[in-house]
């Protein structure tokens, strides 16, 4: 686990500083932009299904605002890249360099392996969105978005829940299929697919049900921001990506390393 965070570090600060400029870019424009009548007045005349595609309907106030550019769209794509790609290349992309028989053939198990390399890629994930935090934190007062700490703390476990859930994905494809393609195929189909099955399940009340499917709305359906975490959510994101990780570790277990 600690050669996993050392060897890491570095696109773990590239990875941080990327996430503060874009808080940093985007948060200070609420006043000017989302709380504007004359915003409202463009959001207005734009199609009302891309409006709930984008979860821009709520984009008035200070928590919807950042709720929708931030957490739900450029700070879950920048999170979800950076757990996938920690993810797939935690096993499957060791084992594709051929650097994975050499480890194994230490004083090590293969669940350990898999565990630890697991408990690396959640202290990353977990160091990123403390950054993000502490700059919500920061950021709220002065750009007058109301978010109390108590509420961005929520809103970030669950942030962080769905950046784990895509991670824990490519690492358990990846430890399937021995190959850091595999891992990165799945980790982005999870994002990917949650974010989809929630903007289609905001269009209509047909449609609803595909909230169901969907960890992204589990997560913001709630809208944690304004409301605070549903902690049934919490449970469900952290408890399926405890799965996955089970998952690698069964399978790696059994299976022919490098064959």
């Amino acid at each position: 686990m600690r050669r996993a965070l050392a060897d890491s570090w570095r696109s773990t600060l590239a990875w941080a500083v990327g996430l503060v400029a874009v808080m940093s870019l985007y948060l200070p424009l609420y006043p000017a932009i989302g709380g504007n009548a004359q915003m409202k007045q463009l959001l207005d005349s734009l199609p009302p299904e891309l409006i709930r595609a984008l979860n821009y309907d709520q984009i008035a106030t200070g928590a919807g605002y950042t709720q929708a550019t931030f957490f739900g769209l450029m700070g879950f794509l920048l999170m979800s890249i950076a757990s996938v790609a920690w993810g797939a290349a935690a096993i499957g992309g060791d084992e594709e360099a051929g650097l994975l028989e050499l480890t194994l053939a230490h004083g090590v198990s293969r669940v350990q392996v898999v565990l630890e390399r697991a408990a690396a890629l959640a202290v990353r994930v977990a160091v990123l969105s403390a950054v993000v935090l502490a700059t919500i934190v920061v950021l709220s007062g002065p750009s007058q978005l109301g978010v109390g700490p108590g509420h961005a703390a929520g809103g970030v476990l669950l942030f962080a829940g769905l950046a784990l859930l895509s991670g824990t994905a490519a690492l358990a494809a990846g430890a399937i299929g021995g190959r850091r393609f595999h891992g990165l195929a799945a980790g982005a189909a999870v994002a990917v697919a949650g974010y989809a099955f929630n903007a289609l399940g905001n269009q209509s009340s047909d449609l609803s049900w595909l909230h169901g499917l969907s960890p992204y709305h589990w997560a913001y359906g709630n809208a944690p921001l304004a409301n605070g975490p549903d902690w049934g959510a919490v449970a469900a994101i952290y408890g399926l990506s405890a799965v996955f990780t089970a998952a690698a570790a069964a399978v790696l277990a059994q299976r022919d390393v490098g064959a």
